[in-house]
């Protein structure tokens, strides 16, 4: 009787020790009992039976997951390879642990297809220029479809577009050739402009005899400064009225 009192401490020593589980802040214990679910339990020190309970531990903080590159196919039938980061956590252990067999793998599938889906309705220039809108529509879908798992998709952002290297040399050539139309549509606003500054100019020189002749008077003394040989002065008309009418 003595010789047992050890054997049956130690056998209550290690009954207690497997019952104790210690559950950290971020993690939740779902206990299920004889198959059938308990609840989730933590974080702190958890009390599990030993045989007859069975504890699982999940992990509560976000996970990144980068998405693998998709061949997709564009609305206009441009072929290219995306690949996207996705943001997720647990928000409900017990039913990331029932209502699915593995709630990351089935995360990660999930993403894969709809990242295909998505990309797949829309152009190339919608793909390359509304990351915005495409991320929060593939944000909405994909954790509409995880809720019961008690998953949360937070942030899902499209992290690479890799384009075929002709559609890459075609796009340089579009971005190149709009490039010249808008230099030449700014040189042609500045003669538009000009010309019309010089017509201002030119009216009010003709509505001022003075005027005109102080402004040929400067040209000629512009025309001056240079090594010419022959200077050709234009004398207007009004100049040479006045000595015609006294010779009558």
């Amino acid at each position: 009787m003595v010789s047992a009192l050890p054997l049956a401490a130690f056998a209550v020593a290690w009954l207690f020790w497997m019952s104790v589980k210690i559950v950290r802040e971020y993690e939740r214990a779902v206990v299920l009992r004889l198959g059938r679910l308990v609840g989730a339990r933590g974080p702190g020190l958890v009390l599990v039976i030993p045989f007859i309970e069975q504890m699982i531990r999940m992990d509560l903080r976000t996970i990144t997951h980068d998405v693998p590159s998709q061949d997709v196919i564009t609305r206009d039938n441009v072929s290219v390879k995306v690949s996207a980061v996705l943001y997720f956590r647990v928000v409900d252990p017990a039913k990331a642990v029932v209502d699915v067999q593995n709630y990351y793998q089935a995360t990660s599938q999930l993403a894969q297809t709809t990242l295909r889906s998505v990309c797949g309705q829309v152009p190339l220039d919608s793909l390359l220029a509304e990351r915005d809108r495409l991320n929060e529509q593939l944000q909405e879908i994909i954790d509409r479809s995880t809720e019961p798992w008690g998953v949360k998709v937070m942030l899902v952002e499209i992290k690479h577009i890799d384009l075929p290297a002709d559609m890459q040399r075609a796009m340089a050539r579009q971005a190149e050739a709009e490039r010249l139309r808008r230099a030449k549509v700014i040189s042609a606003e500045g003669e538009f402009q000009a010309s019309a500054k010089l017509g201002e100019a030119a009216g009010v020189l003709g509505a001022e005899g003075v005027g005109l002749q102080l402004r040929m008077l400067q040209t000629l003394s512009q025309v001056g400064t240079e090594k010419n040989r022959t200077i050709i002065i234009p004398i207007p008309i009004d100049l040479i009225r006045g000595a015609f009418k006294g010779s009558r």
